[in-house]
């Protein structure tokens, strides 16, 4: 399981595993991914199963085994898979063998798909979301890995701790889990200290992305618009997040989004050791 690693030359305990989301790597092979994620300070995938992929949800089912061999062997892991947007219901028909395969291959949690609002309004959409998530709750029971649900702002179901919570709550902690995202919490969220809190029995991985939004004028008329930028350098406040992540004793992994998509593959990876590199430095000043 991820653990506070205690071996940083000053002492400075590190929670990891740090591991890169690989969506931005589309067109990469298993050997290259591998490569980039040694070079990016990272020991690990969030590794992206979609199709275009070298795993997917049609060869998950030897694939990903294979895949978290070849990571072994390596020294990487994959504590983590993010599914495909549309990837909502249990019913689906890749749903049971992909879970099926992440028991396999070791992988323990798994990234849902986004609910958004639908007809009959807000608490409507809830009842079903959590309709939804009892049975991704089932393949949990029935094979011991997780599922997950992403804070992402915007008009998902779950683009806050508060809101989050409204489909989590009284489910198992250890049958299903939130996804906290940095960035996106910037943007739509609560204080840190409360976000954190308010899912602190259901948290089971970070998202680390830094967002920011702001407004241009695009023929005429004024528009609001989300970027991506490096860590650091947007809305997030990474110390102290890092420090209420250490406080709360987090042993999930940690997922470098890098979502830099207006950069070729190569350059997301020099982008991710930037990453890293600033991550490191805010737990070396760290108390």
């Amino acid at each position: 399981m991820p653990s506070i690693d205690r071996s940083h030359p000053k002492g400075v305990p590190t929670v990891k595993p740090w591991i890169m989301f690989t969506k931005h790597l589309e067109g990469f092979d298993l050997d290259q991914i591998i490569a980039a994620l040694k070079t990016g300070g990272v020991q690990g995938a969030d590794l992206c199963v979609r199709p275009g992929y070298p795993v997917n949800p049609e060869n998950a089912k030897t694939a990903l085994p294979a895949a978290a061999k070849r990571f072994a062997d390596e020294g990487l892991c994959i504590p983590l898979i993010t599914t495909p947007g549309d990837f909502t219901e249990a019913d689906i028909d890749y749903a049971e063998p992909l879970f099926e395969a992440c028991a396999e291959a070791g992988v323990k949690l798994v990234k849902l798909g986004y609910w958004y609002m639908e007809e009959g309004g807000y608490w409507a959409t809830i009842d079903r979301c959590r309709t939804r998530l009892e049975g991704f709750a089932k393949l949990a029971e029935k094979t011991g890995v997780k599922p997950v649900v992403h804070n992402h702002s915007g008009a998902t179901m779950g683009l806050n701790s508060s809101s989050v919570m409204n489909i989590m709550k009284e489910f198992d902690p250890n049958l299903v889990g939130v996804f906290t995202d940095v960035g996106h919490l910037s943007i739509v969220g609560e204080p840190y200290a409360m976000s954190l809190d308010i899912v602190k029995d259901y948290i089971a991985a970070v998202a680390f992305k830094d967002l920011v939004k702001q407004k241009f004028m695009q023929d005429g008329k004024p528009v609001w618009r989300i970027d991506v930028w490096p860590l650091g350098m947007g809305f997030g406040d990474f110390p102290t997040v890092m420090r209420l992540l250490k406080d709360m004793d987090f042993g999930g992994p940690i997922s470098f989004h890098c979502e830099y998509s207006r950069l070729p593959a190569e350059s997301v990876v020099h982008q991710l050791a930037i990453d890293t590199r600033y991550i490191q430095g805010v737990l070396d000043e760290m108390d």
